[in-house]
């Protein structure tokens, strides 16, 4: 049973940087896809950022292409997720998940992190 744990908001002024991290414990494929994904009050979830647990490039959102990067560290069963530049329309709770490969759904979550980017 695989579990994520997802840490590292907080409150950040416009321009400021934020590390998010995801641990993950249990059995975890090498096809497995990691992502990070984002809810704002009142809006619906949506899609960051995402890696393949074996490596490889990551994928991104339009929105936040060239100030976010995932990368993750095997040896520590983590994602990170670095976040540069920060506006205050990427406030949001942030949500790690996985999936078993490309063509599956995310089915295993974390926990949110609230990220608040002050203007």
């Amino acid at each position: 049973q695989v579990e994520m744990e997802g840490s590292g908001g907080g409150l950040v002024q416009a321009g400021g940087s934020l590390r998010l991290s995801c641990v993950a414990s249990g059995r975890i494929f090498s096809s497995a896809i990691v992502g990070w994904f984002r809810q704002a009050p009142g809006a619906e979830r949506q899609f960051v950022a995402s890696i393949r647990w074996d490596g490889g490039r990551g994928r991104y959102a339009d929105s936040v292409k060239g100030r976010f990067t995932i990368s993750r560290d095997e040896a520590k069963n983590t994602v990170y997720l670095q976040m540069n530049s920060l506006k205050p329309e990427d406030s949001a709770v942030y949500y790690c998940a996985a999936k078993e490969a490309l063509g599956y759904q995310y089915s295993v979550w974390g926990q949110g992190t609230q990220v608040t980017v002050s203007s």
